[in-house]
């Protein structure tokens, strides 16, 4: 990874993960809250119970006007993101039904932009694409990488910066800044991700240099994961760094051992709203995204989410993603 990318990174995880202190766990009596300590010393309550009272922005006629006729008329904006428990991205209220996270929160501001009502539909990974292909579903909000891949299909515009993580058993030991770290472990993640290309990339590179493969391991969700990971059965788990910050300050039982940008080794990887290529919407959706970063309601849902380090300062419509082939 080159200097820059490397401390922008680290810096990035080192903020997001002391952010992520908890000091306290869900509070029945206060409604479920989960209570964030924050660097300063102050304190910032994370609501996770089904009534979220999210932050809310105002219809803006001229964005509006840019959706597409046929979307405009129904009058909702068909979003689609994971069915998986991710917390703080997209994951399950104290109901265990309703669906909270930054990912939902971005996803109504936006639609509040556009003048439209979201309906928030949750499927598994590989169906938020087959959805957008289809036009089932008009937008992914669910932590989509930006790559050169699925560019050829898909329009992007840009969000937050993606960063992954690897999480190990606390005080295991283990330490993740490049490939030959990784060589001989026994390491999982998730199906169809940014994150097992540059896995599968790494191992790659490590036989080639003479060293062990890493033996990837792959589970249905991430209970089986951290079961696994507890037991010794895996060595790592690779996934978005938020996810693993979060999970090693709620659980205390992991720790974050190493970041990576979600693009690879020379590039700031992105997170962006997704649509069918063509589609008409990419425009209006960067548009509504700039105007909220421009009016402060962004920086508030993600410091709701203790996600501020993530925030980008403009949303681009198609910028460089991860490589084809990661070098």
């Amino acid at each position: 990874m080159s200097t820059s990318i490397t401390r922008r990174t680290a810096a990035a995880a080192t903020g997001l993960t002391a952010a992520l202190l908890l000091a306290a766990c869900s509070n029945p009596t206060d409604g479920g809250t989960t209570e964030v300590a924050a660097t300063s010393g102050s304190k910032t309550k994370i609501n996770i119970s089904p009534d979220q009272d999210r932050i809310t922005t105002g219809k803006v006629d001229s964005i509006a006007a840019e959706v597409p006729e046929e979307i405009r008329k129904r009058g909702t904006l068909e979003i689609v993101g994971s069915s998986g428990s991710a917390a703080p991205l997209t994951f399950f209220a104290t109901d265990n039904k309703t669906v909270i996270g930054v990912e939902p929160d971005l996803a109504h501001l936006v639609a509040d932009v556009l003048g439209l009502k979201p309906h928030i539909n949750t499927v598994s990974w590989e169906n938020i694409f087959v959805g957008l292909d289809s036009a089932k579903y008009d937008v992914g909000l669910s932590n989509i990488t930006v790559t050169e891949e699925r560019k050829e299909k898909y329009d992007f515009a840009t969000y937050r910066e993606d960063n992954l993580g690897f999480e190990a058993k606390k005080g295991s030991g283990p330490k993740v800044t490049g490939p030959e770290d990784v060589a001989g472990k026994t390491v999982a993640v998730g199906s169809g991700t940014n994150q097992e290309k540059l896995l599968i990339e790494w191992s790659k590179e490590n036989e080639k240099a003479g060293r062990k493969p890493v033996n990837i391991k792959y589970y249905q969700n991430d209970s089986d994961t951290y079961l696994a990971l507890q037991s010794g059965r895996i060595d790592l788990y690779l996934g978005p760094n938020p996810t693993a910050a979060y999970h090693a300050a709620t659980t205390g039982k992991t720790e974050v051992v190493g970041t990576y940008s979600g693009a690879g080794a020379t590039l700031q990887g992105l997170i962006a709203a997704t649509t069918k290529k063509d589609s008409g919407l990419v425009e209006p959706l960067a548009d509504a995204l700039n105007h909220v970063i421009d009016n402060g309601t962004y920086a508030k849902v993600l410091k709701r989410w203790g996600l501020s380090d993530e925030a980008v300062t403009k949303s681009e419509i198609n910028p460089p993603g991860l490589p084809k082939t990661n070098r």
